[in-house]
Formats: C-alpha cells, structure tokens, sequence
C-alpha cells in the first residue's frame, strides 16, 4: 500500500515546472503497477507550450460503475526566497514543505492510497497530466482523446484540486466560471504632435471602445455563479517621445464568465464595439474554457458524505476561483473538485498538513466505497449504474 507521505515527498522531489514530462511520471507509474493497474504514458506538443507528457491509467473489474480521478502533475515555477529548496520535500513541525505540495501532488498521492483500500470493482482511471498550470494545450484535451479512441467513457469524475479554503472539507467545487482573453489592436498614423491633420492618433478610438466595454453590466449573476466581469488588464501605447503621435495602440481585456454566456460570443460583442469606434482594428480572443455547472446531485452528495463521515464538516458546495481542466471534462460526464487546503498554492514556502494527507486519503477511500460498495447505503447514483452495466 502507498504510504501517502512518501509518496507526496517523492513526487515533490521530482521538478515538474509546467510543462512536465519525466522522472515526475515514473515515481507515480511506480506506485500504480502494484495496485493493478494498466498504466498509458505519451508525450505530445512542440515548444513553446510542449512537449507535455500524459498519464493514463486504468483498472477494470466488471461490472461496476467507471469512476475517473483527474489531475496534474505539473507545478507552477517556485521563485526565489524558499526557506529550503522547493524541490526538496522538508518536514518542519506538523507540516510537509514543497512545491506542489497541495497544488496538487498531495492529492494524487492520497488518490493513489486510497485505491489500495478498494477491492477490484468496476473501472477506475486516473487522467493525469502535465500541463494544467500552462496553456492545457497537450494534456487533458489529448487525454480524453485517447480516451475517446479506447471506449473509456467515465460515470463521473473527481478532480484533486485543493478547493478547501479554511479547513479540509469546507469546500467542494461544482462548477467553474469560463474564461476568455481578448487582445485589441488599433492602427494609427504617426506624426508630429504639432501637426494633427498629417496624423491619425488612434488613442482616442481605442479609449472610447475600452469605456464603452467597461460600462458593460454582463449578468447580474445566477443561483450558483456571481456576476460575469470584464476587466481591462493592459493597455500599451509605446511611445517614448513627447512629440510624437503614436501610429498604434492596444489594449488586453480578461472576461471571466457564468453559464449564462459562451466565450466566441462574448469575443465577437467585444469586436463588434471595437468595430463601431475603429473599423480597421484587430480583435483576437481565445476561449481558456467555457463555464461549466455540474448540478448538485448523486455526485455531490457522496462527496459530501464522504468528507462528513471523516471530518464532520458540512462542506459548501461553490463555483468561485479560476479555471481548472474539469472545465474540459465536464462535457464527457458529472465532474466536481475536492482537495487539500489552497492557502498556500503558488506561494513561496506550498505546504500540507500531515494529518491532512492521511484524512484526505480516507475521503478519497469513503467517496471510493461510496461508488463500488455493493449496500443500500450507496447513494441511488451508484446503484443504478452498478445495475446497468
């Protein structure tokens, strides 16, 4: 059985700055051969958002439900003023320091514990990437097309993120906001300040779009998401000299937004204002992920039960904070986030409590006896696809 310390000490000694590929993979394969499972490793993508290497790993035992554990195995850079080297797991008191210590190697180790608690019932796969702190241009998406070409649809689906913000267990996600980003450019012609009418100063077209965007009220929010925003995140001019009319402007704006929209369309309102105050500019967005809702349920509530049975906390169910692959693997089946606490996330000095990797690891096993126990207790979710497979 994986010892869930060493295994998260292990991983976090294996640097896997976006994107992963490698040793990082070798120490989680070594630790799924013993447990049964078949294990799939591919490397795809060119620089710059490649190469990215991919895990996919199955075990089946029919019949039974196909439960999906997803996550990444990539880490953000750790930056400089560490009290010890972010690749070098250290344990101080009752916490273990390292890169990528909640976010989220400690959540595949725990997943990984708790399968040895599991006899062999239905399917289980671990979707594993390396590229969820990048672009996501190899990872996921390439490995639900593998998926796709093996008939290896899922029932439902945990992603490992660490969702829980004040103690472990408060907080299960169910859905995630989308998220676009759209770049504006504005042509101009250069001059002299002095002489406007040999110019064409596109500042002002481009200012006068930018306000209208920003007076925009997109939603008023709905039952599980909070209003849409649009936010202007860069404007540049690049113009050095005091008496030179500018030949270009542009602008970024970032719109993260519920359910109620679909980002091409957004990106296509946002050329259309462009268009009305600057004809010749250039808009280009790219949708990061479309909002996802996974509607409380079946899926919900045994995470919830399981998370009660072991801490006795009442976790909220939430759509708030950024973006995460279950953005793409909502569309194949019910997917929802739990994990470890995401205080320190992408901070200087990532940590995990100990006893929280032994108490995410029996929540990970209860959600896991939940879907595969064969008992009235399980929820009728877990019945109904034991029975019709």
């Amino acid at each position: 059985m994986p010892d869930v310390v060493a295994l998260t000490k292990a991983l976090i000694a294996a640097p896997s700055i976006t994107p992963a590929r490698g040793t990082v993979f070798d120490v989680l394969e070594a630790a799924l051969l013993p447990l049964g499972f078949a294990v799939e490793r591919f490397v795809v993508g060119e620089a710059p958002d490649g190469p990215v290497e991919n895990l996919l790993a199955v075990r089946t035992a029919e019949p039974g439900p196909h439960f999906a554990f997803a996550g990444h195995l990539d880490v953000v850079p750790p930056g400089e003023g560490w009290a010890s080297d972010a690749f070098e797991p250290a344990i101080r008191g009752d916490l273990l320091y390292g890169r990528g210590a909640v976010d989220m190697k400690g959540a595949i180790a725990a997943f990984a514990a708790a399968l040895a608690t599991l006899p062999a019932s239905g399917t289980v796969s671990l979707i594993i990437t390396g590229d969820e702190e990048g672009p996501a241009t190899y990872g996921t998406l390439a490995l639900m097309d593998r998926m796709a070409q093996r008939g290896l649809t899922p029932d439902l689906c945990l992603v490992g993120e660490p969702t829980s913000a004040h103690r472990l267990g408060d907080t299960i996600k169910i859905g995630r906001r989308g998220s676009t980003v759209i770049d504006i450019a504005v042509p101009g012609r250069q001059g002299h300040v002095a002489y406007p009418h040999l110019a064409d100063n596109p500042v002002p077209r481009l200012v006068r779009a930018l306000a209208e965007i920003d007076a925009i009220t997109l939603d008023e929010g709905t039952d599980w998401f909070q209003p849409s925003n649009i936010e202007v995140i860069d404007l540049a001019v690049g113009n050095p000299a005091t008496n030179v009319i500018p030949g270009k402007a542009a602008a970024r704006i970032s719109i993260r937004f519920n359910d109620l929209h679909r980002g091409h369309d957004l990106i296509e309102r946002i050329e259309r204002i462009v268009h009305t105050h600057a004809p010749a500019g250039i808009v280009q967005g790219r949708v990061y992920g479309e909002a996802f809702l996974t509607e409380p349920g079946a899926l919900s509530t045994l995470v919830s039960e399981a998370i009660r049975a072991e801490t006795g906390v009442e976790a909220e169910l939430s759509t708030s904070g950024g973006t995460s692959d279950a953005r793409f693997l909502s569309r194949i089946c019910p997917v929802v986030e739990f994990g470890l606490l995401n205080a320190t996330m992408h901070k200087l000095d990532e940590a995990v409590a100990l006893e929280d990797l032994h108490a995410l690891t029996r929540i990970y096993a209860g959600v896991l006896a939940r879907v595969f126990a064969p008992n009235t207790a399980l929820p009728p979710f877990a019945l109904s696809l034991s029975k019709g497979r």
